[in-house]
């Protein structure tokens, strides 16, 4: 039912791409975050996530990657089992 990691990373690839351009790192992050928060429905960032944490990113953008990692407990729905 759900997107393939492929749709995803394009995906994710041109928002980072949009959000990169702002001038101020730190802001950019948060801002990406926060689309992917209210945009991409609980499964579609586990699928994301799932994809960083196994291939450590590949085909994501260094912006996507960075981001995902700063802001992981914000965009991540589910808390990882410690």
């Amino acid at each position: 039912m759900g997107m393939n990691a492929t749709q995803l990373i394009k995906m994710a690839n041109q928002i980072g791409a949009f959000f990169a351009s702002q001038p101020n790192p730190e802001q950019t992050r948060a801002d990406f975050a926060l689309h992917l928060k209210k945009q991409w429905d609980p499964q579609m960032r586990v699928t994301l996530y799932a994809h960083l944490d196994a291939s450590g990113g590949e085909g994501l953008s260094a912006f996507v990657i960075e981001a995902m990692r700063a802001r992981r407990d914000q965009i991540e729905p589910l808390a990882r089992p410690a």
